[in-house]
């Protein structure tokens, strides 16, 4: 399957994802498994709609939640940890475009996002291409995070930074 065959397969089972009813947990997780090519445990929960534009490059923990609108994406590949929460509008962007306006419209730049165990990402809230947010972390709503954030720390702002170190 060529780069706009993923594009599109991705797209469609996003959609029909989205269309599911809310109450129906188990066709829900069957859409995710089949969207993204692996198994989710019983305790995956996903508030539709969801966005994709690969699906097959995310890898989800066990008892992860997902609110309404996130977007996933996973062209470089995300890697969520167990007992994850996102808030509503999240965003995990893993690509984007060269700076070199020659380049721009026709290069692709990717690179990976790992998000730990035990992390709370808050309502609209964006984490780059490259970023690695550490166990039991929190990333406020609306930040934008650009570098890695530590285990145990809160974030926020635009770009995020260190609010504190949690206990």
């Amino acid at each position: 399957m060529d780069f706009a065959e993923r594009v599109q397969r991705a797209i469609r089972l996003a959609a029909e994802l989205s269309v599911l009813r809310y109450p129906d947990q188990a066709a829900i997780r069957e859409g995710w498994s089949r969207l993204t090519g692996q198994e989710v445990d019983e305790n995956f929960h996903l508030i539709p709609p969801v966005y994709s534009d690969h699906g097959i490059n995310i890898r989800v923990g066990r008892n992860v939640f997902v609110n309404q609108n996130c977007r996933f994406n996973d062209i470089g590949g995300i890697d969520i940890g167990d007992d994850v929460m996102l808030g509503p509008n999240v965003s995990l962007i893993t690509s984007g475009h060269p700076s070199d306006p020659a380049e721009r419209r026709s290069g692709i730049t990717s690179a990976p996002i790992t998000i730990g165990r035990n992390v709370w990402i808050g309502a609209s809230a964006l984490v780059m291409q490259g970023v690695t947010v550490g166990d039991d972390s929190i990333v406020g709503a609306g930040a934008v995070v650009t570098r890695d954030v530590p285990p145990r720390t809160l974030v926020a702002g635009v770009p995020a930074t260190v609010v504190k170190t949690l206990e």
